[in-house]
């Protein structure tokens, strides 16, 4: 779905240099309140790796977004959206009695001109959780400038689609792996690239991407996995256990993720783990960390970033269960491959006619795009458009129609100027 409305054509040389704007913000509080600090700013001089067009439009929600206005007369000129660990975090029992604070890191074109960001939150219901307005002046002398012994980490191209001004650039970032071990770090980069690039559309799109394998060095070999006791020191902290979820694997040190991409062009993120421990995660337009020397790498890598690229739902859910914190069954989901509202699914255009409504799973060979019930962890209220899709499990070796519209789509906006792209909406 369209976030915002194009009323003209942003000019990127207009409004922005060819640098990149880091800003370090704090999302914090508790399920009753919610606050958004600005930490820093800084100047990435390795240029702006973001897309040059479609700049004030967004075409999924997420749980936040961030939108930059010329100070001169408020023309958007700069519009991006994202979810976060924090959202998820709000709907956990600890956020009733415990508050907590989560970094957060954004890039964004720099400007030429003084210009106002206004960041929002939403909840699950779609609802505002919080809003922060800050103007920045691009002389200002306190947004840090690198100085030019600043290092940059080693780092090795494992595909190269095209120039970083045209395409999406994925930086793959190390973690867990010791200075003797970055050239398992490199085999397994190269492992998740051939296994992106096994499904569709990244297949038949690798023209678009550039992957980069950034060798980020831990003092400690693997992760740390808390359920065992075992605590690491690794280059971004990372962990297993997070919201008492033994597989759910993140890191709360965004910043040191960005710390160690300084200087090298990307956008997305793609984390590897240095453990055979089963576990993940991904958080659009954040992150995806998965573990590398997992026997199920290849497809969990894949998914992960379903969802930090895609924004797409996990389409699995529990029996018997319905989870109306996280996807209230009376809210229509911002995921594109979710939905709520049965008679009209996001997916509609794809229904082949006289497509039953709910579509019977054992009719699923008819049917490869219907309106399934259950997804995105309940199994009763919300639907998802296939039967089998990687979004679902490791076993089914594809991602489904809708998911696979919904990526391509996403590319078209991110790298061709001239695309007109017929989203999957309502």
């Amino acid at each position: 779905m369209l976030v915002g409305i194009s009323m003209h054509a942003v000019d990127f040389e207009h409004f922005f240099a060819d640098s990149t704007l880091r800003v370090d913000y704090t999302f914090a509080g508790d399920a009753g309140h919610t606050g958004i600090f600005l930490d820093a700013m800084s100047l990435d001089p390795a240029g702006w790796a973001g897309r040059r067009h479609h700049l004030d439009v967004m075409p999924l929600e997420g749980n936040g977004s961030i939108v930059m206005r010329a100070a001169s007369d408020s023309t958007v000129i700069y519009r991006t959206t994202f979810s976060t660990l924090f959202s998820e975090w709000l709907s956990t029992p600890e956020a009733e009695t415990t508050p907590r604070s989560y970094e957060n890191v954004y890039l964004l074109p720099f400007p030429r001109e003084t210009v106002d960001i206004m960041v929002t939150l939403t909840d699950s219901r779609r609802d505002t959780l919080a809003t922060y307005n800050h103007r920045v002046d691009p002389t200002d002398i306190l947004i840090s400038r690198p100085s030019a012994s600043t290092a940059v980490t080693p780092h090795r191209y494992i595909h190269r689609g095209g120039d970083s001004h045209n395409v999406i650039d994925v930086a793959i970032l190390a973690e867990g792996y010791t200075v003797e071990e970055m050239d398992s770090f490199y085999t397994h980069a190269s492992q998740a690239v051939e296994s992106m690039f096994n499904h569709e559309p990244f297949a038949s799109m690798r023209d678009r991407f550039n992957f980069v394998a950034v060798a980020s060095p831990s003092i400690d070999s693997g992760v740390s996995i808390p359920r065992l006791g075992e605590w690491r020191n690794t280059a971004v902290g990372s962990h297993f256990s997070t919201f008492y979820s033994d597989r759910y694997l993140t890191t709360p040190h965004v910043r040191a993720i960005h710390d160690h991409l300084r200087g090298i062009p990307y956008e997305h993120i793609i984390i590897l783990a240095n453990t055979d421990e089963y576990g993940g995660g991904g958080i659009y337009n954040s992150y995806t960390l998965t573990t590398a020397r997992n026997a199920r790498f290849a497809p969990v890598v894949v998914h992960e970033f379903g969802h930090s690229f895609g924004g797409l739902g996990d389409e699995y859910f529990y029996d018997n269960d319905v989870m109306t914190d996280t996807y209230p069954t009376d809210i229509e989901p911002w995921e594109p491959n979710v939905t709520t509202t049965p008679d009209h699914p996001k997916w509609h255009s794809l229904l082949e006619e006289g497509t039953p409504i709910p579509t019977p799973a054992e009719e699923a060979d008819r049917w490869p795009v219907g309106v399934y019930e259950g997804a995105a962890y309940s199994s009763r209220g919300v639907y998802r458009p296939a039967d089998r899709c990687r979004m679902r499990d490791n076993d089914t070796p594809a991602f489904c129609p809708a998911c696979r519209w919904t990526l391509r789509n996403l590319i078209e906006f991110y790298t061709n100027p001239q695309s007109a792209p017929t989203w999957i909406n309502n």
